[in-house]
């Protein structure tokens, strides 16, 4: 069904997509039924755009709550309007619900899937019960303080974690990072952290960091050779890149398919490096 589909693209100005995503009007209760059984019925594909179209300031909506994980907004749009058409390819107007509540399940399962393959604290994210605690403890908490321990146990109970698990995310939460380097030529800036930052690293332990950094570079050479040609481009757009980095859009507009696809192709090729690397290790 989305390969049939024109929508508005994100690869532009984010301003004037979620301009021209609020410009489509909200459907009424019986135009949305009318529509969805055009589509469960007849398969029209005509009806689904529509259906698509009206519900887009909704992804928006729902992406804009996840503006603290570092992503761009454009991907983050992008993954949401996925769900989307999932869901309005699996609405049934029968059972008496409106699409937005049928699909803010599945907007909300892509971008949070997308932002768990991407986003650079994830690694203690490994349960259904810690993916929870990731989604949710910004809204659980009581102010930007630093919770407390009946705090920390109340939310740990809560999710199914341990108190442990929660302290580590928070303190993963508000980490900042900061530059390393003097941001100008001000004499302030000879007490940037990379003039008193010392290495006290031994010789041995130097030379087998040097090792697993080279094995490491050498695992994701290898793992890039075993992609097609198309699929390396993606990989290396999407994630091998220092800055402009694709998004989803771009690459599909590059390569002459749907974003969708591209998603796809990226999905199997980071599976297929993946096994690569667990071979050659």
């Amino acid at each position: 069904m989305t390969n049939a589909l024109t929508l508005p693209t994100t690869g532009g100005s984010i301003e004037s997509y979620i301009q021209s995503a609020n410009s489509f009007p909200i459907l009424s209760q019986e135009e949305e039924t009318s529509l969805a059984r055009r589509l469960w019925n007849r398969g029209d594909i005509e009806a689904a755009q529509q259906l698509i179209m009206s519900h887009l300031r909704f992804v928006v909506a729902i992406a804009r709550g996840y503006k603290g994980y570092g992503l761009p907004q454009a991907d983050l749009i992008q993954e949401g309007n996925i769900g989307l058409m999932k869901a309005v390819k699996r609405f049934d107007p029968e059972r008496g619900v409106r699409l937005v509540s049928f699909a803010v399940h599945w907007i909300k399962a892509e971008i949070h899937e997308f932002i768990m393959r991407n986003w650079r604290l994830v690694k203690i994210a490994t349960t259904k019960q810690q993916r929870k605690l990731f989604f949710n403890l910004r809204s659980m908490k009581h102010g930007l303080d630093t919770m407390n321990p009946q705090e920390v146990n109340a939310m740990a109970v809560q999710l199914g974690v341990k108190a442990e698990e929660v302290v580590e995310m928070e303190k993963r939460f508000n980490g900042s990072d900061i530059s390393l380097e003097p941001a100008s030529e001000d004499e302030d800036d000879i007490f940037s952290p990379i003039n008193y930052l010392t290495d006290g690293t031994e010789p041995s332990q130097l030379l087998e960091k040097e090792q697993i950094t080279h094995l490491r570079e050498e695992g994701l050479q290898q793992s890039l050779d075993c992609l097609d040609k198309r699929s390396r481009h993606i990989i290396e757009a999407r994630w091998l890149r220092e800055k402009d980095t694709a998004t989803l859009h771009e690459l599909a507009d590059e390569l002459g398919v749907s974003a969708e696809r591209v998603r796809q192709i990226e999905v199997k090729a980071l599976q297929k490096m993946r096994g690569a690397i667990k071979v050659s290790a």
